[in-house]
């Protein structure tokens, strides 16, 4: 598809964000665009200033629109969206429109997309690729849920007037991919598939469904072995590599006396080394799962086993993921605020021997039992925050009834931002409280954060202020 597949006339429902960035990039190639939601935000005056109309908040499409580009973070039961697909209208996302909109060079092909979707590891698998893809000489860029909108980069062009990249690392969430339904990548990874973002999807079932659209259209399906739902989705694909944490089988990237190694798409039997595992800076076995899979996503882009090397050697990692904020009095305090559901606070209690665990928030309709009963040995002390806190108090309370906890009450109300610096304050004293020399005190929440703070970077830098105060 291209640019000549957009009607002319559309309806940008949702101004956040990409929903800004998709109405900026249509008026630029001339579209009727119209706008609307629930508040009017900042960014209209100068949409309308650049021609869009500006409509407010609406329960029905109006009758001069031909598509629909909607936030991902509307709900397909959003009485606009229902709406319009009971008058036959399409909706699509942001990266649905982004794809539609991508300009080739003369003569050439639009940039290829290779694209990572996954409950956890998305953000970080993609920006080691990004890396994996400057390594091997292109011009790459990670895009999508991550860093700038897609209909941006898609449509960037140099001052020579060519495409300004030449690979994308496409990070895509369940809620961009529900509303994807042409999108083809060159080479697609779900990573792993958890219990999240039921309370959008509707049930689980869904929210898999969702995740899977990225294999739809793409020649090679990567994802993590040691996930049995993934693994399942890319079995049934024509052509499936999977990632391992053990020895790789043929058709595999996995580990051998501590190097990260490719048997799947190197000419030699045994394979080809990319990179010693002491050689990457980022840590723990999820880490390494992301690794691997961005070095498959590279191989399928072409790029060499030296170059694959080099990019994850030198990735560092990105904020509120495992970062270590500091030591006090012998205990290290480590900020994974982007642990936002039980899946990814798992992995990250995992890499950590005895733990004071910082946790709680909006858990979205996730189960956090089988959570606390696989760390329950690892916790030195609890402290608890957020709406949710009682959820995991009944579950500390049948599998680790022995671990001291402190709850520091924040959150009821469901207001955005309520005194979440105070908060935090608090929440890191009882820390202290609790740990000993030796202990990492742990902020991996297993929730979402705007019950009490504006998103899981400010939870983050919140919990780094006050470690910070602390020495």
């Amino acid at each position: 598809m291209t640019g000549e597949d957009v009607p002319q006339r559309v309806l940008v429902a949702g101004l956040g964000v990409s929903g800004v960035a998709a109405a900026r990039v249509l008026l630029a190639r001339g579209h009727d665009v119209a706008l609307s939601d629930a508040a009017e935000p900042a960014a209209v005056a100068e949409l309308v200033g650049a021609g869009a109309r500006w409509l407010g908040a609406l329960a029905t499409p109006p009758d001069d629109v031909d598509l629909v580009v909607t936030s991902p973070g509307w709900r397909p039961d959003h009485p606009l969206l229902l709406a319009a697909a009971g008058q036959g209208l399409e909706v699509v996302g942001e990266p649905e429109l982004a794809w539609r909109l991508r300009i080739a060079p003369e003569g050439g092909e639009p940039a290829p997309w290779y694209a990572v979707t996954g409950t956890n590891g998305k953000t970080t698998t993609v920006t080691m690729l990004e890396a994996v893809l400057q390594a091997g000489g292109r011009r790459a860029v990670a895009a999508g849920n991550v860093g700038r909108p897609l209909v941006e980069v898609v449509t960037a062009r140099d001052a020579d007037g060519t495409p300004s990249f030449d690979a994308l690392a496409v990070e895509l969430s369940s809620f961009q991919l529900h509303w994807s339904s042409s999108i083809a990548p060159a080479g697609a990874c779900v990573l792993n598939v958890a219990d999240d973002h039921v309370d959008w999807h509707g049930s689980f079932a869904a929210y898999r469904d969702a995740k899977a659209r990225v294999l739809r259209r793409a020649p090679v399906a990567v994802a993590d072995a040691g996930d049995p739902v993934a693994a399942e989705l890319v079995a049934r694909h024509r052509h499936a590599v999977t990632v391992t944490l053990q020895e790789p089988g043929s058709g595999q990237l996995g580990v051998r006396a501590g190097a990260l190694v490719d048997r799947a798409f190197s000419a030699e039997p045994a394979g080809e080394v990319l990179v010693e595992l002491d050689s990457l800076q980022v840590r723990g076995p999820h880490n390494t799962v992301n690794a691997l899979a961005a070095a498959a996503l590279g191989r399928v882009a072409g790029v060499d086993a030296d170059a694959i090397g080099r990019g994850l050697a030198g990735f560092r990692g990105g904020a509120h993921r495992n970062v270590l904020i500091g030591t006090v009095d012998g205990v290290d305090y480590v900020d994974d605020s982007k642990a936002t559901n039980p899946h990814a606070a798992a992995a990250s209690l995992a890499a950590y021997p005895r733990v004071v665990w910082i946790a709680g928030g909006l858990l979205k309709g996730a189960d956090v039992e089988p959570l606390v009963a696989a760390v329950a040995a690892r916790l030195a002390g609890v402290v608890l925050l957020g709406r949710d806190r009682e959820e995991l108090a009944r579950s500390l309370a049948r599998h680790a009834p022995a671990v001291p906890r402190i709850v520091v009450p924040s959150g009821d109300h469901g207001a955005v931002v309520k005194d979440g610096d105070r908060v935090m304050s608090e929440v890191v004293a009882a820390a202290r409280r609790l740990a000993r020399p030796g202990d990492t005190v742990l902020l991996a929440p297993a929730a979402a954060s705007m019950d009490v703070f504006r998103d899981y970077a400010h939870r983050g830098r919140a919990f780094a202020d006050a470690v910070r105060a602390l020495g």
